[in-house]
């Protein structure tokens, strides 16, 4: 699965660590998360769309 996360966050002028803060997780894990290493857990992912201000759908994707 892939994501836009890192594009989104970038746009929105956050730091990994300011995302990790929001969401309630590591640094380490926001990283693993935009480099395709970790897929989160629906709580997660859909704690991340709410901080981005987008949804779930259009965060992650499969890749085809």
């Amino acid at each position: 699965m892939k994501n836009d996360i890192k594009t989104i966050r970038k746009k929105l002028g956050l730091r990994q660590e300011d995302l990790a803060k929001q969401v309630g997780a590591t640094r380490q894990t926001i990283i693993a998360i935009e480099n395709n290493k970790y897929n989160p857990s629906l709580e997660l992912a859909m704690r991340l769309a709410k901080a981005l201000g987008t949804s779930v759908e259009h965060l992650f994707f499969l890749e085809e």
